[in-house]
């Protein structure tokens, strides 16, 4: 993957056949061993829009890779594994993996001081580049691996370039640092690197050229001056500064006896079977590689949520690097965060360090400040490291900081260390649970290969449920260790039960849930409130305004809030996407435990207010983002509704794209429906599903349209909701006409008729009368179909309805046409655009003036049926509405094929056809593969416009189309007789009923 995607077999290429099997089989070996879910792969090979069929079609995609594994004797590579797929690396070589290997091998080797072998291992690692990693394949996911190994590749050459510099060998450098300065001009440490190559060449006039080059690109393009290190490396070259000279290849420290100082060695063991970590162990040996910092101590802070490894590696890194200090290391336990004793004070810190560097007790002062002055004194002409666990606050660690010399300070702590100034030079890393990979071989290290055997599926398992936090790793590794008789399956069961799954890792009152109790403890009682009620959502993220809504809050409020739990690691801030209101999400673990302090703090009342008040929430701005969309009330026959006050002056902002936001609020819409559900809450359930239509239509989200369905109407029934029913059926109804399954749509239309007779809900009765006119219409029953489209209109008349009186207006024109009288059906179309406009409906419109156009078309008016096709096909892009771009499309090439323009008809239909196998639309694809048999037969490609016409005609007995299948048989005879064939005489084939 270090270049093309490449896959060979004994020394030969095997070929991967396509752009979607190259992205799923790229998707599966970034993540060898380990689960890639379905919805992954989709959202990898269409993360736009996927169609309706992208789970089967992934499968499908899955299985010919299989069958091309197999032809290579390789018949156990791909496994299934709900929710997906593993690719099982076994013995396979995978260069992703190797270079990963080689790096950390090279990095470990420098922090042993062996920089000569690390400068070799970093060399091995870089040449299983071929070019541009997983170059030739697109879309997000992949562009962002991709650029993420490029990211650890770029840093690998700066690494071997520090390493050069410290071995002597700057000059072989300078060609090399120039050129990859030129490709990243803003990378810093580049820049660092090559302007101390320069000048230890002999060339001072250059480097400092570099430096100005990179100050002048800074302040153009990113507004911002050079970073400090860039910035004192450029005025110690100013000054010729002696510490800029080459250091001595290869030559010890000075040896230090403790007859001249002590020097004290109080690190705790090393991490057994430390894992991963490997970028954060790079940025902590850059701080030693920086010969050129001195006039300030140095401090790395390490934060992150309680048990996700600071300490770790913290004391794993000082342990490599604790002979770069010959003046010894310090450590100790501020206990910032311990449940049971109060945090140690700076005063007793001091003097347990004043103690070990020699100092007699009679000597330490009594004072604080006159220790901490003392400290600084001792360690101005000291090269010590000083390692300070779990600190609370900055106020905590400031009096423990050096003030000058050359010093190193690791500091560990749940919250970021925000205050730290300018005066010191720091790092900042902020701990995240450990990448998948790096999870399953930590599992591995503590259990044993041998318990997991042959099933990477239970290995993967296992440490999802772990939520890939190093010490619930721990916790269940060791539990498999220490009980043979319990197998790996087994323990999978207990932690699948969210009941018991911080119990499990949580032995003795300790474990995982005693480093989130810490945490939770020291929350406001604002922000402990909103954290615990978040917990009880079940959706996968959330904006601020949900967040807002569980503790009747503003949205700016909640936002501080909010911030302070992202502080607090108890809730992590989604990547955000342009355009779109921040997000936010829970760590499974986490959430968990947030769910547990609200069941334990809250009263039951208290819980069901809060979801309450958020699925309202969630409710409204559905309903409002509808009605946004198709310009008219909604919705109609039933209450709508109300606003919440904390929503009502943030709405305009949310909801300015309401397609967008429907799109942001995809996974939760549905998770909500499916809750409110669950827990007998049908009218939000069946509401919101109802509200989200134009959505699911728009962007052919049929699946989720399934889904939120079905739980509302299985929960409407439950709770004797008849509304719900009704609407539910319905909707069902409308879905599986969508899917071309027009009995089935029949029978769930006639019975929500049946509910609905009776009541009040005109407006619902004239949607189901709708639906059963289309199921009508496209089986060829004509008559039938007008009848429907009268009860309808009637009903839509009553409810004041203009919208979808347009609609039905649009709907009779095209009956009229399928029936053949074109000279009927023009004014319903013109009137329909007129009706549409002024309903304000952006949709209707686009629907109306489609109709307007094909009856333009049937009627010969050629020249205002491109220009109506090309109105609808900029409405329809303007919206985000695929399905209707593909019609539009379509319409526009007929309408090319007719005028005699075939090279601009096939590319227009050849545009509308990627976009039916994106939908998986098979009658909008029957229709377009017509059409460019039409173009075929005209440009007298007899057997490929045969072949199409088949391919048409086998579609359209897939969905039920019967007219449409009979047109497309005499268009067939017509070019296997081979009788010459004119625009003319084609439309004539297809015009006839």
């Amino acid at each position: 993957m270090l270049g093309p995607l490449l896959v060979q077999a004994d020394g030969a290429t095997v070929r991967i056949k396509g752009r979607r099997q190259s992205t799923v089989l790229a998707m599966l070996l970034l993540s060898a061993d380990r689960i890639v879910s379905v919805d992954t792969l989709v959202d990898a090979v269409w993360p736009e829009c996927p169609p309706a069929t992208a789970r089967n079609q992934i499968a499908i995609c899955v299985a010919t890779l299989r069958k091309t594994f197999k032809e290579t004797g390789e018949d156990g590579l791909l496994l299934t594994s709900p929710p997906g797929y593993v690719l099982s690396s076994g013995e396979h070589r995978i260069d992703v993996v190797e270079f990963h290997q080689a790096a950390e091998r090279g990095r470990d080797a420098a922090r042993h001081g062996r920089a000569e072998d690390a400068c070799a291992l970093l060399e091995e690692a870089l040449s299983t580049w071929r070019g541009a990693a997983l170059d030739e394949l697109s879309g997000e996911r992949i562009e962002a691996e991709a650029a993420r190994l490029e990211q650890l590749r770029l840093d690998l050459v700066e690494e071997r370039a520090g390493l050069m510099l410290e071995l002597g060998r700057h000059r072989v450098l300078t060609g090399e640092l120039g050129e990859l300065v030129a490709r990243h001009p803003l990378r810093e440490q580049c820049r660092e690197h090559l302007m101390l190559a320069l000048y230890r060449s002999g060339q001072r006039a250059e480097a400092l050229d570099v430096f100005r080059q990179g100050r002048r690109l800074l302040n153009e393009e990113l507004g911002i001056d050079p970073g400090p290190a860039l910035q004192q490396l450029h005025d110690l070259i100013l000054r010729d500064s002696p510490e800029l000279s080459r250091p001595p290849a290869a030559q010890p420290p000075p040896a230090v006896t403790v007859s001249e100082r002590t020097v004290p060695a109080q690190l705790p063991a090393d991490v057994q079977r430390f894992t991963g970590r490997q970028p954060e162990l790079a940025a902590l040996d850059r701080l030693l590689n920086e010969p050129y910092l001195r006039h300030a101590p140095t401090l790395a802070t390490i934060a992150g949520v309680g048990g996700v490894g600071k300490t770790a590696l913290a004391v794993h890194w000082a342990s490599q690097a604790a002979e770069r200090f010959p003046d010894g290391q310090l450590f100790a336990d501020l206990r910032g965060f311990d449940e049971e004793t109060a945090p140690v004070s700076p005063a007793a810190v001091l003097d347990r360090f004043l103690r070990a560097l020699g100092t007699p007790a009679p000597q330490i002062p009594e004072e604080s400040d006159e220790r901490a002055a003392l400290f600084r004194s001792l360690l101005s002409t000291r090269k010590m490291l000083i390692v300070l666990d779990n600190v609370r606050s900055f106020a905590q660690l400031r009096p423990l900081l050096p003030g000058g010399g050359r010093s190193v300070v690791i500091a560990t702590g749940r919250e970021a260390l925000d205050d730290v100034t300018d005066d010191y030079t720091a790092l900042r890393l902020r701990l995240r649970v450990l990448p998948p990979a790096e999870a399953t071989t930590l599992l591995t290290k503590i259990a044993g290969a041998d318990r997991f055997g042959s099933d990477p599926v239970a290995l993967e398992q296992l440490s999802a449920l772990c939520d890939c936090l190093p010490l619930a790793l721990r916790i269940a590794g060791a539990r498999l260790a220490a009980k043979p008789g319990l197998s790996v399956r087994g323990l999978v069961e207990r932690l699948r039960d969210q009941r018991r799954r911080l119990d499990e890792l949580s032995p003795e009152g300790g474990g995982v849930r005693a480093g989130f109790r810490l945490t939770y403890r020291d929350l406001s009682p604002e922000a402990a409130r909103m954290y615990r009620r978040l917990g009880l959502l079940r959706t996968p993220d959330f904006a601020a305004w949900a967040a807002a809504a569980t503790v009747e809050t503003t949205v700016w409020q909640a936002e501080e809030l909010l911030d302070q739990l992202v502080d607090a690691q108890l809730l992590e801030a989604v990547e955000p996407v342009a355009g779109r209101a921040a997000r936010y999400r829970f760590q499974d673990l986490l959430q968990l435990f947030a769910r547990e302090r609200a069941e334990a703090d809250e009263s039951a009342d208290d819980c069901d207010a809060a979801l309450e008040r958020t699925f309202a929430a969630w409710l409204w701005l559905a309903e409002e983002a509808h009605r946004r969309l198709d310009g008219r009330e909604f919705p109609v026959g039933r209450a709508a509704e109300p606003a919440p006050d904390f929503l009502r002056g943030t709405a305009d902002e949310l909801l300015a794209a309401p397609l967008e936001w429907f799109e942001s609020e995809r996974a939760p819409v549905a998770d909500v429906v499916v809750h409110a559900a669950e827990t007998g809450r049908p009218r939000f359930a069946w509401a919101l599903t109802e509200s989200a239509v134009p959505h699911f239509e728009t962007r052919n989200y049929l699946e989720d349209w399934q889904r939120c369905a079905d739980a509302a109407l299985a929960s409407a029934r439950r709770a004797g909701d008849r509304a719900g029913e009704a609407t539910m059926l319905r909707l069902l109804g409308s879905l599986a006409i969508y899917q071309r399954r027009y009995e089935q749509a029949e029978g769930w239309n006639v019975a929500a008729l049946r509910l609905l007779r009776g009541t009040d809900d005109l407006h619902g009765a004239a949607l189901a009368e709708r639906n059963l006119a289309m199921c009508a219409r496209l089986q060829g029953d004509w008559e039938r179909a007008l009848e429907h489209c009268r009860a309808a209109l009637d009903g839509f008349s009553a409810a004041g309805d203009t919208r979808n009186q347009a609609h039905l207006l649009g709907y009779l024109a095209q009956i009229e046409l399928d029936r053949g009288r074109v000279e009927q059906a023009l004014p319903l179309a013109v009137e329909a655009v007129a009706l549409s406009r002024r309903a304000g409906s952006v949709r209707a419109e686009t629907q109306s003036v489609y109709r307007l156009a094909e009856v333009r078309l049937r009627a010969g008016g050629f020249d205002e049926a491109a220009e109506s096709f090309l109105e609808v096909l900029q409405l329809a892009r303007k919206e985000g509405d695929r399905v209707g771009e593909a019609h539009a499309l379509r319409g526009l090439g007929e309408t090319q094929w007719s005028q005699g323009l075939l090279p601009a008809a096939e590319r227009t239909l050849t545009q509308a056809l990627d976009i039916t196998e994106e939908l998986a639309d098979r009658y909008l694809f029957a229709r377009v593969e017509t059409d460019l048999g039409c173009v075929d037969a005209l440009h007298g490609r007899s057997a490929d416009a045969a072949g199409r016409f088949e391919r048409a005609h086998a579609a359209l007995g897939e969905v039920g189309a019967q007219p449409w299948r009979e047109r497309v048989l005499r268009l067939r005879s017509a070019v296997t007789e081979g009788a010459p064939l004119t625009p003319a005489g084609l439309r004539a084939l297809l015009a006839r009923a």
